[in-house]
């Protein structure tokens, strides 16, 4: 894979406030990647940056080996910013119509675009309707449908299923996961199990600093845990899962759920084993995962 963003020694100020404090970061291209942090932590900061909205302080920003604004990045980065507004007063195919027409098609071209981008989101029947005349939801997917116009490589989301319904996120989500690899994604969210499901990289931005890691789900380490989440709790049942055959450490994260830890090489059946266990424990289990969640990874 080739290089797709290479931030180095990225810093940002508003006046004394220092938003993002010497930020490095490389990912590739084909990739979709998790943007995540506190409220504050910088991560609007670093979108703007990435779109050349705002410029940094100091350091170096490279973007498919351009810099930020580079005429040769124009139609291959879209952006949805959080708070994106369709305009009132016109309808859905002339609004994304004119911004197919600023990136360079022609009418019939941007009436085709138009098209194109309402059939990936499944909202090809409102393109005569104004945007009062439609739900959050829809109007969210429509904003989704504009930063993909034109087929860029990269698309940036920032909160896109904030404040929607269960149907609508669950569409944007399976939107995401059909362009994977002919399109990388950079999601900034506060839903980390959402992100779980979407990203292989995570940035996590704390007060301006960074970090980066992979999304692990079947390297060794991630298989030593095993997350549990049981239907009926004992008052004896963390005594008895702490007891079980192959169990190294139990840890309760809340009454339902626990971590088990264990050996792989001492028990390579260590799940079908417990299963087993707990079914002469009688103790019913709703779900079983190999690893730890993102929010586990990141925060435990």
């Amino acid at each position: 894979m080739s290089c797709l963003i290479s931030c180095h020694e990225i810093n940002k100020y508003y006046g004394s406030k220092h938003a993002l404090k010497n930020v490095n970061f490389e990912l590739e291209s084909g990739t979709t990647t998790a943007l995540v942090g506190p409220n504050g932590a910088g991560k609007t900061t670093l979108f703007s940056l990435l779109c050349n909205y705002h410029l940094p302080n100091t350091g170096r920003i490279e973007i498919m080996g351009h810099q930020p604004g580079s005429h040769q990045l124009f139609g291959q980065l879209g952006a949805l910013p959080q708070d994106a507004q369709l305009d009132p007063r016109f309808a859905i195919k002339h609004q994304l119509g004119l911004y197919a027409k600023l990136q360079g098609f022609d009418k019939k071209q941007a009436q085709q675009e138009c098209q194109r981008v309402l059939e990936l989101v499944e909202l090809t029947d409102i393109a005569g309707e104004r945007p009062a005349a439609l739900s959050h939801g829809m109007r969210k997917r429509v904003t989704i449908a504009q930063a993909l116009i034109g087929q860029p490589k990269l698309v940036m989301l920032d909160e896109p299923t904030a404040g929607l319904d269960p149907t609508n996120a669950r569409n944007i989500r399976q939107l995401v996961m059909n362009l994977s690899g002919e399109v990388s994604f950079i999601i900034s969210s506060h839903n980390l199990d959402e992100l779980e499901r979407l990203c292989d990289n995570v940035l996590l931005l704390e007060q301006g600093n960074l970090t980066q890691q992979s999304v692990r789900h079947h390297d060794t380490e991630q298989q030593q845990s095993i997350t549990l989440l049981l239907d009926n709790i004992q008052q004896d049942t963390y005594n008895k899962l702490q007891s079980m055959t192959g169990v190294i450490a139990a840890e309760q994260l809340n009454k339902a759920e626990f971590i088990l830890r264990y050996d792989p090489k001492m028990t390579p059946n260590f799940d079908i084993e417990l299963i087993q266990q707990l079914r002469q424990q009688q103790l019913n289990y709703r779900q079983l995962t190999k690893g730890l969640s993102l929010e586990q990874q990141l925060f435990s």
